[in-house]
């Protein structure tokens, strides 16, 4: 095991600690091991990242931004192969939350996701994506055989 320095402010300590008492770490060491798994997760290595995920997309944007909202549906419309539903919910007066339904390659779905929340006026952003093996199979399904796509989201672990 090796010990590190790392600086932080004041805010990002106290939120540490309250982390810590929370979930009942014994130090803080313990709980920013933990936190850096958990960051870590979310942004996998290239040899790690699925060849293929289906992925939500939440982001808060500001609606009032110039031009944004043409620039996103813009954007949806250009990727429309990724895109398998949205969900839009006016918060106030200024923003607007959507949650995003993506599928295809892991590596399509986070370079639109990285446009997204890059975009000028999308002020949070996160996206999750389950890898999944995607096959075509004929079978019955009641009235009779068709060929379909199914998706199965992979173990974790």
């Amino acid at each position: 095991m090796q010990r590190i320095t790392v600086t932080l402010d004041d805010e990002l300590v106290a939120e540490i600690d309250r982390v810590s008492r929370i979930r009942g770490y014994q130090n803080r060491s313990e709980a920013i091991r933990d936190l850096v798994r958990a960051g870590l997760t979310q942004h996998p290595t290239h040899a790690e990242a699925p060849r293929e995920c289906l992925a939500t997309l939440t982001y808060v944007y500001d609606h009032g931004e110039r031009e944004l909202p043409k620039r996103l549906t813009h954007a949806y419309h250009d990727h429309h192969d990724l895109s398998v539903a949205s969900l839009h919910v006016h918060l106030d007066h200024e923003s607007c939350l959507e949650v995003s339904v993506l599928k295809g390659s892991a590596a399509d779905v986070q370079h639109f996701a990285d446009h997204v929340i890059a975009e000028r006026g999308v002020r949070h952003g996160r996206l999750v994506m389950l890898p999944v093996d995607i096959d075509t199979q004929k079978h019955n399904h009641g009235s009779g055989a068709g060929r379909h796509t199914h998706i199965r989201v992979r173990d974790a672990g």
